[in-house]
């Protein structure tokens, strides 16, 4: 049985460097505050830390 490879952080990712400013990408968790992102999901935001979730509006 193999063992799966271990995806590395790409911490880099989750910022975004316009002109001489730094800025997050993605929201952080509003229960866990800074340094902790929500993942983005197809119909929901969720947080791994802590499990928080919001679910996506629907457009009509």
């Amino acid at each position: 049985m193999e063992k799966k490879k271990q995806k590395k952080n790409e911490i880099w990712k989750l910022y975004k460097v316009e002109g001489g400013t730094l800025s997050r990408a993605n929201r952080t968790c509003p229960k866990c505050g800074d340094g902790t992102f929500l993942a983005e999901h197809g119909d929901r935001l969720t947080c791994g830390h802590c499990g928080y979730t919001e679910f996506k509006g629907k457009s009509k």
